[in-house]
Formats: structure tokens, C-alpha cells, sequence
């Protein structure tokens, strides 16, 4: 059996920002998060490294503020993998049992999920994640765990998530020249659904939409499995430029401008209201109406939405989102966004904040923290998982298989 952590790190290296979290698994079961490290993000741009030196610092940064926060030294991180080189498709596997009185087995259900994985794909990409779906047993479909069923014929329905070799192993070189050794990397879609998405959201059907820096991903669940992932390459920073241009200033100061006073809806904002915005050039600061501000930002929030809710109906999922939308992400905490996807998308919207761990939650309580928190969720439900399905209990080896989804081997 595999040695438990009892300190799990979830590293989510964004555009914008690198965030470490640090989890305590307690001896009861629950999960505290008692360390916080935050790094302006440097080298890294849409979930590619440009800059492997710069990348490596921020990296850095961010691991040694989460020590300092928690009181504990890092060795390891479970590591968020994100960006347009992440690629996903559904398959499906065949098998006839072969078990003794065709009863369905563990060894069946993983020659299936073998079978489903077993596609060609293109030199320089890699299966990042085999997720099931489910099942179909004979002619009975919608099967979420096999074993111990009877049937001659097993299908399974997945979810094959594939990434870049290059890119992939570009990241986890920048986090171990960091001086910290990768785990496991997870699609940062399945760590932040982990963490603020709720079962009855994922049975009736819902979107997660992260709005980074550089990219918005965003994955789709529906009868509590993952069925649709992407990415589109717009992200919190295009907002920032379209300040920076249109009100001709500087990007780093459009950024706090964004921060602190944007807003992605006009509409929302009284006619009386002002900021203050810096010049280029070494000209005198500027006060300007903030609705101007608004209305710099809100035509890049609709192209955003509306680019994503045509990448929904291309997938065939406009009529599935039951329980709306879920805003996670830096881009997620801008004001007025919830408001610009309730017009786009007219469903129920809401911002996901991580949910289901103690210690520091005022500190996490935050969308931009739902993937690094979902990432040590992920990790310490395997680590309670993986005993359980030690022990071969036939009741509890039913339920591994439902545990087991969001991880990146089945078993």
C-alpha cells in the first residue's frame, strides 16, 4: 500500500499568477488548508512555458511563501496542467466477460477502459487522462458501476484526455528545477469542478468556466460524469489590453485599474462615479468617468461568453446545462461578469468559490483559488480511496469506481 501524505501541495501555474496550496490530511478524514503562496506568474503564458529561467522563479516564489505560510518544508506538488495543447475526445471500449459465470470484474472493467484508450494518436502528444463516463452491460446503458453484474458484453463510455509531450514535460521541468518534485498532473478543469461544483450540479448538468489570464477553459458535466472539455484562447489578460489600448495606459497599470474598479457591465455602474488612471509617457494621471472603464471591458467579457456558448452548442450541450453556469477563475471575480453571462447565456449563473476543507477558508473563499484547493481535494480522495480498494471489499470496490472518475488512472 502506498505511504499516506499527510501534506498534500496543489500548484496551479497560471498566466497571471502562480498559487500554491498546502492541505493537511487529519486523522479523522478531513482536509485543512494551512499554507497560501501566491507569485506574479513570469515565463508562462497560456500553459506554455516561454521562459523557462523566469518560469522556474515564480515557481520558486510561490513554493517557498506556501512553506513560510504553513510551516512545513515542500518536496512535492500535485501539479495543474492547463492550456490549448490540452485536447480531449469521448471513446468507447468493448469486451465480451470472460469471468466465471459472466459475472462482471474488476479485470473486465479495466480491459474495457484499455480498449477505449487504445487510439491512435499524433506524434508528440500523450493521454493525460482516461475518465469514465459509463457503462453498458448487454443492452442495459447508463450503468455507473459493472461489478458484480452479470452480462456477456461490457462498454464503456470515456472521456480521453490528451496533451503535448513537449509542453507537458516543459511545466513539470520548471516546477523541478523549482527544487519540488511532481506527483501527478491533473486538467485544471477536473481540480477546480472537484472543488466547487456539487454532485446535483454534475448529475442535472452544468459548465465550469475558468477564466484565467491567458485561456478560459471550461468543462461540461452531465449525469454526474464528464462528457466535454476545451479551451478558447481568451483570457483575463485580453480585458487588461483592451484597458491599456483604449484608454492609453500602461498594461500594469490597467491591470490594478482592472482589479480594483473594472466592472464588465456598463450598466452597473452610476453616472457619478470616477477613477483615476495613470498616462504613458510621464504625463499627469487622468479621472475619468467609470463607466468608461466599463465600457473598455465589456465588449471583450461578451466575445468571451459568446465564443464559449458557441463552443457548447457546436458540442451539442445547450440543452444539458440544467443547472447553469459556474464562474471560476481569476476572471471569474471581476464584477459585472456573472451579469454579462446571465445576457449570453440566459441560465443560472453563479461564481464558484472552493468548498469541503477547513483551516485558512477566508483566505481561499475565492474563485482564483478553486483549482490549487480542488487539486489537494483530488489528491487527499485518493489517498482515501486507495486503501479501500486494498482491502478487496466487494461493497467498497463498488464504490472505487465512482471515487476513482476524476483521476488520471482508473485504477
Amino acid at each position: 500500500m502506498a505511504r499516506r501524505e499527510r501534506y498534500l501541495v496543489g500548484l496551479d501555474a497560471g498566466t497571471s499568477t502562480i498559487v500554491a496550496v498546502v492541505g493537511e490530511a487529519l486523522d479523522e478524514g478531513g482536509l485543512d488548508i494551512i499554507g497560501i503562496g501566491l507569485a506574479d506568474a513570469r515565463g508562462i503564458r497560456r500553459g506554455l512555458v516561454v521562459n523557462l529561467e523566469e518560469a522556474v522563479e515564480s515557481i520558486k516564489k510561490a513554493i517557498d511563501e506556501a512553506e513560510l505560510t504553513a510551516g512545513v518544508e515542500i518536496d512535492s506538488v500535485h501539479l495543474g496542467l492547463s492550456g490549448a495543447h490540452v485536447k480531449a475526445f469521448n471513446s468507447r471500449g468493448v469486451v465480451a466477460v470472460a469471468g466465471k459465470n459472466r459475472e462482471i470484474t474488476r479485470e473486465d472493467v479495466n480491459r474495457a477502459i484499455d480498449a477505449a484508450k487504445a487510439v491512435a494518436l499524433p506524434s508528440g502528444r500523450e493521454i493525460v487522462h482516461v475518465l469514465p463516463q459509463d457503462f453498458v452491460v448487454d443492452e442495459q446503458d447508463g450503468v455507473g458501476s459493472p461489478i458484480g453484474m452479470t452480462g456477456a458484453r461490457l462498454e464503456v463510455n470515456v472521456h480521453v484526455v490528451t496533451g503535448s509531450t513537449a509542453s507537458t514535460q516543459n511545466i513539470v521541468a520548471c516546477v523541478n528545477r523549482a527544487g519540488v518534485r511532481v506527483i501527478d498532473t491533473m486538467l485544471e478543469q477536473l481540480a477546480a469542478a472537484e472543488s466547487v461544483l456539487t454532485a446535483d450540479e454534475k448529475e442535472l448538468g452544468v459548465a465550469l468556466v475558468d477564466i484565467g489570464g491567458g485561456t478560459t477553459d471550461f468543462a461540461i458535466y452531465e449525469r454526474g460524469s464528464l462528457w466535454h472539455t476545451g479551451v478558447l484562447e481568451l483570457g483575463g489578460n485580453h480585458l487588461t489590453n483592451d484597458i491599456a489600448v483604449g484608454l492609453r495606459t500602461p498594461i500594469p497599470e490597467a491591470e490594478k485599474v482592472k482589479r480594483r474598479h473594472g466592472c464588465a457591465l456598463a450598466g452597473l455602474i452610476e453616472e457619478e462615479e470616477t477613477v483615476e488612471v495613470a498616462s504613458v509617457g510621464g504625463r499627469q494621471p487622468r479621472v475619468i468617468p467609470r463607466r468608461i472603464l466599463s465600457e473598455a471591458i465589456q465588449p471583450r467579457a461578451e466575445n468571451i461568453f459568446r465564443q464559449l456558448w458557441d463552443e457548447i452548442r457546436n458540442a451539442g450541450y445547450e440543452h444539458s446545462l440544467h443547472s447553469g453556469i459556474v464562474l471560476t477563475g481569476g476572471g471569474g471575480i471581476l464584477d459585472g461578469m456573472p451579469e454579462i453571462a446571465d445576457q449570453i447565456f440566459d441560465l443560472p449563473i453563479r461564481r464558484g468559490c472552493p468548498v469541503g476543507v477547513g483551516g485558512l477558508t477566508d483566505h481561499v473563499n475565492n474563485p482564483a483559488f478553486a483549482t490549487a484547493v480542488g487539486l489537494v481535494m483530488c489528491a487527499h480522495r485518493n489517498q482515501l480511496v486507495a486503501p479501500a480498494h486494498a482491502a478487496g471489499s466487494d461493497a467498497l470496490s463498488r464504490v472505487v469506481v465512482g471515487l476513482r472518475r476524476v483521476f488520471k488512472e482508473f485504477f
